[in-house]
């Protein structure tokens, strides 16, 4: 085996057990909103999470997309 081989080898091995990792987790963050269940709604913290998120990404910026979303509000019916 040329030492090509057994660094690819080696790649796939680390990025298998990563990947278990990552379904590990993924399957632990759906059980933390299935034991909250009872006292949210997983949609509604699902989003409250996102929001969260997209509100910390946007950092200053944050204050337009209050204004923004203060307009659309206001002028957005269904």
């Amino acid at each position: 085996m040329s030492n090509h081989e057994k660094e690819l080898k080696a790649f796939i091995e680390k990025l298998k057990r990563i990947e278990g990792e990552v379904q590990l987790l993924s399957e632990e963050k759906k059980d933390l909103f299935t034991e909250y269940k009872e006292y949210f709604d997983p949609k509604v913290l699902r989003e409250a999470v996102r929001s969260v998120k997209a509100r910390i990404r946007l950092g200053d910026s944050v204050m337009q997309l209050d204004d923004i979303i203060d307009q659309l509000e206001k002028r957005y019916t269904i």
